[in-house]
């Protein structure tokens, strides 16, 4: 029964919100999900007051997913090559809030662009932190992904592209419960209040992912226990545009 409410619950935030607009679009290009389970005692401890952990069949998960941000604009204005395109790695795991509603709460989310960290962490709330990234393809669709946070010794790199056929998640299966996400929450810290900001997507197209090179050095960098071991899910998904709606404080 609480695992369907919970179904239920993701595909109501699937919906497209009828009366709200959002304040900005972008596209998601080429992301890879890693997936470890985690100690969920550790994980609780680093979140803040009003969410619990989401778990899938009694446990936890965190994720390592770098991508490339594109077309990043406020609504109304063009893009701008030197600011709308960067790149951006996030640590995240999947949270509920105090009324049951699903979504995601970020560690620590990497980026290239000084300017988006910047607006990031006063407008949204979001832990941003300056990185020095790299990424490129090969012509035969291997994605080539570098990043070190500044502060940081360690290059976590990554080499990964898609396989298979795209399609979409099943109901109720592992990928829905990863994937099927339209709520992010954050914490401000000055205000000492909870926030949580929407996006809206097509529901994600995954295909299985093929990965050669690997790190979970992100989620040390965020003094959390590395993970032993590959990933025990992975995932690609080739490009989706976002519609990204303003943060609002959580009753």
């Amino acid at each position: 029964m609480i695992r369907q409410q919970a179904i239920e619950a993701q595909l109501a935030l699937r919906e497209r919100p009828a009366n709200d607009a959002p304040v900005m679009k972008q596209r998601w290009d080429r992301l890879l999900f890693l997936h470890w389970q985690a100690d969920a005692e550790e994980l609780a401890r680093h979140l803040p007051p009003g969410l619990a952990l989401d778990l899938f069949d009694g446990k936890a998960w965190i994720a390592v997913v770098p991508f490339y941000m594109r077309r990043v604009r406020p609504v109304g204005l063009p893009s701008l090559p030197w600011l709308s395109n960067f790149l951006e790695l996030n640590v995240r795991t999947y949270v509920v809030d105090e009324n049951g509603r699903p979504g995601v709460w970020f560690f620590s989310l990497d980026t290239d662009r000084w300017i988006a960290r910047t607006i990031a962490r006063s407008f949204f709330k979001l832990p941003y932190f300056w990185a020095s990234m790299a990424a490129g393809e090969s012509a035969d669709a291997w994605t080539d992904y570098r990043v070190k946070r500044r502060g940081q010794s360690e290059i976590a790199s990554y080499r990964y592209r898609g396989s298979g056929e795209a399609r979409l998640a099943e109901e109720g299966s592992f990928e829905f419960f990863l994937l099927e996400r339209y709520l992010l929450y954050a914490w401000d810290r000055r205000r000492q209040r909870l926030l949580r900001g929407r996006v809206w997507h097509e529901p994600y197209r995954f295909r299985d992912a093929e990965v050669s090179q690997w790190s979970a050095a992100p989620i040390a960098w965020d003094t959390l226990s590395l993970p032993v071991g590959e990933a025990h899910h992975q995932c690609f998904v080739d490009r989706v545009d976002v519609d990204a709606f303003a943060v609002e404080k959580v009753d």
